[in-house]
């Protein structure tokens, strides 16, 4: 292989190890709307790896639960997930669906009607909005914020036809 300029290193250890698992290779989504459905897919079925592939590399991404702190980073974000999933997956249907995009940006505004198995309680409306950051591996969340909505979640909006 003379000529090519390679430099190989040995190590002690094998380098794959020390890789952060965010940094890892991972399907490109091609619109921040593929992403969000993995990301509500990853949610329904409890799946922190799929759910935490999703989210930029940042460190300081972060997420807001209703009714809870603020989290930043990788390490918090994960361990809320993880706590959340420890009853398995949560059915969410996100609805509503309002976007705002530019070339690297996209901002989200749904709402998030989460589903009761017990006819005890009736469904609950969330109202988030998700931010994410057009990447190298395609778009990822830089920002979930997530908060109770009051009474009951009306229809669409009515549009208007005049144009400014």
């Amino acid at each position: 292989m003379a000529g090519l300029g390679l430099l190989v290193l040995a190590a002690p250890f094998p380098i794959i190890a020390h890789i952060p698992i965010m940094a890892k290779i991972r399907k490109q989504l091609g619109t921040s709307e593929d992403t969000e459905a993995a990301f509500y897919d990853a949610i329904g079925r409890a799946d922190i790896e799929a759910l935490m592939a999703l989210w930029a590399d940042e460190e300081d991404i972060l997420c807001i639960h209703p009714g809870a702190a603020r989290l930043v980073g990788h390490v918090a974000i994960r361990a809320s997930w993880e706590a959340m999933f420890e009853r398995g997956g949560v059915p969410i249907r996100p609805r509503q669906l309002r976007v705002t995009q530019n070339v690297m940006m996209a901002i989200h505004s749904i709402v998030e009607e989460i589903e009761r198995t017990d006819h005890e309680h009736q469904d609950i409306h969330i109202v988030a909005t998700n931010v994410y950051l057009k990447t190298p591996h395609g778009w990822r969340i830089v920002a979930h914020h997530a908060s109770v909505a009051p009474g009951s979640v009306g229809g669409e909006p009515a549009t208007s036809s005049l144009l400014h």
